[in-house]
């Protein structure tokens, strides 16, 4: 039942139709009696800075960001979370008056979802990513602080090589490498303990993640791909095929949610419902 009392959450991305985060994040509201809603808003790329800056204007209580616009929401916002500030990229919105608080909890969602699949073998363990993006900043911080050998891969080497730069000074104790895309190898491939799929390739429209990774998947790897859906991706069926491990997109979700429900509402999530609502 909504109000004239009742606060309003949304998602800002481009595409959002395909987004899990209302099912989600609306069950969760009502498991704990919260006069709340949550909304999808698609936005234009060109049309982020009004979005953002009218959040506020519309009495909005937050929002989450979700692609491409992660790291254009930026200037738009008043403070920034010190995760937010290292991966340069926003996921959580938090409207306090006229005053926007920017979070990253990707990178929370990213590190309880790697530690439930792999506990602490990731210390010292190759890994590679792929991408640059907001999303792959997020999980290279997560893979940093646990102690992985990463390799971040991305068509544009000057992009993974700033990728690379950014984990290297966040966590100075870090290994991280970088190539771009064409220098890829399956010899690299091989190798890993952990592979990532951190771009949007695998959603509806994206394109696919190439075939040299997804056919040199093998036996005792971890796949994780961060793109979700009601299914399994092509990506993590062809892996789970091959004999891998495979870590859903949907565990990242979940943990990322979490920490946006509590930053929004200051109650802890109800993470048994939010989990039910993405298999409903």
């Amino acid at each position: 039942m909504i109000t004239g009392m009742t606060q309003v959450i949304g998602i800002i991305g481009d595409p959002v139709a395909h987004s899990l985060s209302p099912a989600m994040h609306n069950a969760a509201f009502a498991a704990v009696g919260l006069d709340m809603i949550y909304v999808p808003l698609p936005v234009r790329g060109v049309d982020v800075g009004a979005a953002v800056e009218g959040l506020s204007a519309l009495g909005f209580r937050g929002a989450n960001v979700t692609v491409p616009h992660k790291g254009a929401v930026l200037p738009y916002l008043s403070w920034l979370d010190e995760d937010a500030r290292l991966a340069q990229a926003v996921n959580t919105v938090v409207v306090e008056g006229d005053v926007l608080r920017g979070y990253n909890t990707d990178i929370q969602g990213a590190h309880s979802a790697l530690v439930a699949a792999c506990g602490d073998t990731l210390r010292g363990a190759p890994a590679l990513l792929l991408g640059a993006g907001g999303a792959a900043r997020a999980v290279a911080l997560a893979l940093a602080r646990l102690g992985a050998r990463l390799t971040v891969v991305n068509r544009s080497g000057g992009a993974a090589e700033r990728l690379a730069a950014l984990v290297t000074a966040a966590v100075p104790a870090a290994t991280c490498l970088w190539l771009p895309l064409s220098d890829l190898t399956a010899t690299e491939i091989t190798a890993q303990r952990l592979i990532v799929n951190g771009t949007s390739l695998g959603m509806p429209g994206a394109g696919k993640v190439p075939a040299l990774l997804v056919d040199r998947v093998s036996t005792g790897q971890i796949v994780f791909d961060v793109v979700y859906s009601h299914a399994e991706t092509d990506l993590l069926r062809q892996a789970r095929k091959r004999g891998a491990i495979t870590v859903d997109g949907r565990a990242m979700l979940v943990g990322q949610a979490a920490a946006a429900f509590t930053l929004w509402t200051g109650q802890p999530a109800p993470l048994d419902i939010m989990c039910e609502a993405l298999i409903g």
